[in-house]
């Protein structure tokens, strides 16, 4: 007998410890809870359903449950999976209509599971689900977060272009900047392939942008331990690739969103930035201004500067990271702070200089607006490194 739709939840995003909504009545819960957002699909969801329920059935028969999220797609792949369910009683199915997008799907998913173990796998066959075993193996050893990768050994991808290689790279060298002490942890992010325990986000509210939720996981939960699989990431054999540029502008606002969320530092650190910029701006206009010294633009520049990376360290040192510095009083310990803070910004400075020279003489934008923009793109580099080798190392240190 095919099964029903399994209603979809609503309200907040969050994980609870048992299912907050259930189509089935709920007795031991099971090991693991494997969803499956969909969205035309068609042409694999039988396929899928099939490999990975042969593969779950020899590791661990009767311990888990597919549940695939459709949401509402035009060629009707939750209707496919529904009529798979007399064949595959393990299989259920959730059908979205209000809601949509692959992050709300995955906790949509989450919050009628059942299993002690959570995870999501892509549905068009371009993750290998028979990676699926040594990720089970990994949260059995301890770890609480689980993710296939293609950056450690054993993985890779198959024929992506070279654009395409440069994007996924850049997307990741970019989270390192804006969220180091989460996409650090991760050797690849932008994974949608992962298995997380129950246990680390029951509770915690997830509001993830786009398609990528593992940064919201790894970011929200309470990861102690992350294994890693190493899989090679196939091409689609069927349907067709929902990867668009709005996709990766999806990624940048989740990754700014929570940066705001988790950091009064950053926030702080913007803002003693912006203080930076008027230094700069100011002492700028001063020595390179016709109407003023008229000095060369790269020397001048260097000049101003070095003077905002003055004012930058001492209102940090007062205020952004005052908790620490406050534990290494005296003369001597804020000038090894500062002689930090100096070297660290070097690299900082020379791509700005490299950045305002190209904007000014390439490009032919005024100088001032060359120098705005520079400024803004060396910020998150400075933001850091500064947190992983300056008061970082002063707070560890102290202790």
């Amino acid at each position: 007998m095919t099964q029903s739709l399994v209603p979809v939840p609503s309200g907040v995003f969050q994980i609870l410890e048992t299912p907050i909504t259930s189509d089935l009545p709920l007795d031991s819960p099971l090991k693991l809870s494997l969803v499956l957002p969909t969205y035309n699909e068609a042409d694999n969801i039988q396929s899928i359903v099939e490999i990975l329920s042969n593969i779950l059935d020899q590791s661990i028969p009767g311990e888990y449950e597919l549940i695939v999220v459709d949401d509402n797609s035009p060629d009707e792949t939750w209707k496919l999976a529904l009529e798979l369910t007399p064949q595959y009683p393990q299989l259920r199915v959730m059908r979205r209509t209000e809601e949509k997008g692959l992050s709300t799907a995955v906790i949509r998913g989450w919050q009628v599971a059942r299993g002690k173990i959570l995870a999501v796998i892509d549905a068009d066959l371009q993750h290998p689900p028979e990676v699926l075993t040594q990720l089970l193996e990994e949260i059995e050893k301890g770890a609480d977060l689980a993710l296939a990768s293609r950056h450690v050994e054993g993985g890779g991808v198959s024929e992506w272009s070279i654009i395409r290689r440069f994007l996924s790279r850049g997307a990741q060298m970019l989270g390192l900047l804006i969220l180091p002490e989460v996409i650090s942890r991760l050797s690849d992010p932008m994974s949608g392939y992962f298995m997380v325990r129950r246990s680390a986000i029951i509770g915690r509210s997830l509001s993830p942008v786009g398609y990528k939720i593992l940064i919201e996981v790894a970011a929200r939960g309470r990861i102690r331990w992350i294994g890693e699989a190493g899989y090679v990431f196939r091409e689609r054999q069927a349907g067709e690739s929902k990867v668009t540029w709005k996709q990766y502008i999806e990624y940048i606002q989740h990754l700014l969103r929570l940066r705001l969320s988790i950091s009064a530092r950053f926030i702080q650190f913007c803002l003693v930035g912006l203080s930076g910029v008027v230094v700069d701006m100011g002492f700028l206009y001063l020595l390179s201004d016709p109407n003023t010294l008229g000095l060369p633009l790269t020397r001048s520049k260097i000049i101003a500067a070095e003077l905002a990376i003055i004012n930058n360290f001492l209102w940090n040192d007062f205020w952004t990271f005052g908790d620490i510095a406050r534990r290494q009083p005296g003369k001597r310990q804020r000038l090894k702070r500062l002689i930090k803070f100096n070297v660290i910004c070097l690299a900082g400075l020379i791509l700005n200089v490299l950045l305002l020279n190209v904007f000014f003489n390439v490009f032919n934008l005024n100088r001032y607006i060359a120098n705005f923009l520079a400024i803004g793109l060396v910020t998150l580099w400075n933001f850091w490194f500064n947190l992983k080798l300056s008061w970082r190392v002063t707070e560890v240190n102290e202790k």
